[in-house]
Parts: C-alpha cells; structure tokens; sequence
C-alpha cells in the first residue's frame, strides 16, 4: 500500500508502513547551494526525494538515484516517472560498497547522502527490515559511504550530508581521509533550548582547509509550529 505525497513541486509514492521521509529530505535539498551541476548523485536515494527535488533546482543536470532496497528502487523509478524526470534521473539498484563499475569515477559535481547513521543494537534490529535498513549501520558503513563519493567527485566537486552531531569528530577524519575537505557546517536543533539532533556537512573534493560553521537552524516554534525559515522550504 502506497500513498501520494507532495512537497515542493515534487510528488512522491511512499509505503504506507514502510520507510517514509521526513524533514530531513528538505533540509539537506536547502543545503545544496552550487550554482550549477551537470551530474548529481544522491547515495542512499530511498524513494528517491532529495535526487528529485536537485533534478528540479538544476534543470539542465543528469541526476543518479543510487539505492540497495528493492522496493525503494521500484518506488524510485515511479518517482522518476510520476515527475516525468525520466530523461535526466537514472534510478541505480547497487550496494554503495560495489559502486565502482556501476557509474564514472570522477564525473560528478555534486554528491548528496542522508545515510544510516544509528550504530545497530544487537538483537534489536531486523535485517530485512526497510526502515531498519535505512536508518542503522546495517548494510552501509561511514567509511564506506564516503568513499564512494570521492569515487564520484571530480576535483572541487562537493559532497553534501546529514549527519549526527555525536559522529562528528569520526566524520572529520573519514573526510579527510578520503580527500574531501570540511567547508561548512550547520547544526539543526528541534527548537531554542534543545541540543543539536541533526547537523548538515559540506565538504570539497581535494580542497583546501577551512571550516565555517553557520548559524543554527531551528525547526519548530515554541509553539510546535514550524519556524518561519522551514515553513519556506515546503513552498514550491
């Protein structure tokens, strides 16, 4: 069972009962900030949302779904036709740690993830699980998600993710390990008085070293509804 959902000027098929986006699709789109991109890969694509909303922003790129789970795969690629994308968004089914072969090194612009970032607890989680999969360290490593994006980089080509603040000083070392250079950083709190959940990463290609770190983003009013700046990110 499936239901049809819009945001932005996007429409997009989810399960009912399985991995369903949030937020967090919207803050990572808003993040993306080039000017221009010819080639666009988004790790991890889900149902596809993030790569469908930057195939919108930059019209004239080639956009690459990437995507393990059968049935987001399949519900990618209804996306991709349900928003007539289909002539510039390939829909990939690939284990990000085999990815080598399955698109060009070195040939993209931009590379997008928002990736498992919960550590599995033993015993608690199932394997075959959709969201389960999605959300935990499961099947996809840090180590190996980024490595995947350097692949796809070309020099100065950016790799933007979200993350969990409490990974942060693992996620620096990984970067640079693989030759992508911290450039900004912003961290995401629910409201004014709570510690940051979420926090949003870019990183250059073999660049050069320098960090800015931005000012926070707030999603919701004391009152529970969303702050002035996240209601803007749902109007098309």
């Amino acid at each position: 069972m499936t239901t049809l959902d819009g945001v932005r000027d996007v429409k997009i098929l989810q399960k009912r009962d399985g991995y369903r986006f949030s937020v967090d699709p919207l803050l990572l789109y808003s993040f993306v900030n080039m000017n221009y991109a010819h080639e666009i890969v988004d790790l991890g694509a889900g149902s596809g949302i993030i790569g469908l909303l930057l195939a919108r922003k930059y019209p004239e790129a080639h956009v690459s779904l990437v995507e393990l789970q059968e049935s987001l795969f399949c519900l990618a690629r209804e996306n991709v036709k349900l928003n007539n994308l289909d002539k510039r968004v390939l829909v990939v089914l690939s284990d990000i740690n085999e990815i080598e072969g399955k698109l060009i090194p070195r040939s993209c612009d931009i590379a997008v993830s928002n990736p498992p970032f919960r550590k599995p607890a033993t015993g608690l989680l199932s394997l075959g699980d959709e969201r389960a999969v999605a959300r935990h360290e499961i099947k996809l490593t840090l180590p190996a998600l980024v490595r995947a994006a350097s692949y796809l980089l070309r020099g100065k080509g950016r790799f933007f993710m979200i993350y969990h603040p409490e990974r942060i000083p693992e996620l620096l070392d990984v970067l640079r390990y693989h030759r992508l250079e911290p450039k900004r950083i912003r961290f995401v709190h629910n409201d004014v008085d709570s510690v940051s959940k979420i926090v949003l990463i870019e990183s250059v290609k073999e660049g050069s070293p320098g960090l800015k770190v931005e000012k926070p983003l707030v999603l919701y009013e004391r009152n529970g509804s969303y702050t002035i700046e996240v209601k803007k990110l749902y109007e098309a």
